[in-house]
């Protein structure tokens, strides 16, 4: 067994394509054709003088020698991550591609102008933005980091950092209104048009009102249910019924009367926003000083 001709790659190649469990993702994570992978993985059970995989055209089966072989593999693997990663977080004028994930409407509410300061204040990190509540898989995809609303996974790969909180109002239009009583209490909810919310399962989300020590829970009447918040709050300028947004989104359309609050007296839940990181020793320096900008905008309101 030639184990002097075995290089850290190999070994990280292993590692890859026995966590992917194909050949064609473990090429995708590692950003190489996929017949170099399968040209590699040859090349090293060779020097081997092992079989590491049995395959078939449906799977990859590791050998009892590839399992045992896996394990140094990883160890591997996580070393020199950890020792990239601490290369990376000294960075003096961090620089390179950032990849981010973040759902369009909280963007573009909440954080165009703190991107727009960000690419100008550091040139040499390229951002790229995948806009939308899509859960991506941030270590299989290769993000850097990702916005998420509400309540998160437990996910031991991953390492998450509060960086907001939005409270949320239920809210109409004045043509609306207009037509159809401003409710009283929720209970009259049920006789009026609202516009729903789904969840990333296609759910419908419930009010969940409360007023001091009262509350009341349930999903009122209405035709149309959406994922997109911006589109609510439009559909809702446009009378069509009543719904939930976050007061930030609001605060314009309340000062110049095109939206009023609904039951004022009564709180929807708050809603908090995570930036969601792969769990890492130390943190790339484009991702710290990323994170830090969001964190500085966020404070300053």
């Amino acid at each position: 067994m030639e184990q002097k001709n075995i290089s850290a790659d190999d070994y990280i190649l292993f590692a890859a394509i026995a966590e992917q469990e194909s050949l064609v993702r473990a090429a995708e994570h590692l950003g190489m054709p996929k017949a170099t992978v399968s040209r590699r993985l040859t090349n090293l059970e060779t020097v081997l003088g092992q079989r590491l995989l049995l395959r078939t055209t449906r799977r990859l089966t590791l050998t009892e020698f590839g399992q045992e072989f896996l394990d140094h593999c990883r160890r591997v693997a996580e070393e020199v991550a950890t020792a990239q990663d601490f290369v990376r977080s000294q960075d003096v004028k961090p620089h390179g591609r950032l990849r981010v994930s973040m759902p369009e409407d909280y963007a573009k509410q909440n954080l165009s102008r703190a991107l727009a300061t960000f690419i100008e204040s550091y040139p040499e990190i390229h951002l790229d933005l995948d806009l939308s509540s899509r859960l991506v898989d941030l270590i299989g995809e290769r993000f850097d980091l990702a916005i998420r609303m509400g309540t998160l996974e437990n996910d031991s790969t991953l390492v998450a950092r509060k960086i907001d909180e939005q409270h949320f109002g239920l809210y109409a239009s004045p043509i609306y209104l207009g037509l159809h009583p401003a409710p009283k209490h929720p209970e009259e909810l049920l006789q009026h048009t609202t516009l729903r919310m789904l969840s990333d399962q296609g759910q419908l989300i419930p009010w969940k009102l409360s007023r001091g020590k009262s509350n009341w829970e349930g999903v009122p009447p209405g035709r149309l249910a959406l994922n997109s918040i911006g589109v609510i709050q439009q559909l809702l300028l446009d009378g069509a019924g009543i719904g939930a947004l976050p007061d930030r989104f609001t605060l314009e359309d309340v000062r110049r009367n095109r939206l009023v609050r609904v039951l004022p007296e009564w709180c929807l839940p708050s809603v908090p926003a995570w930036a969601v990181m792969p769990m890492r020793r130390y943190l790339p320096a484009k991702t710290r000083v990323f994170l830090d900008h969001l964190e500085r905008f966020m404070e300053r309101g």
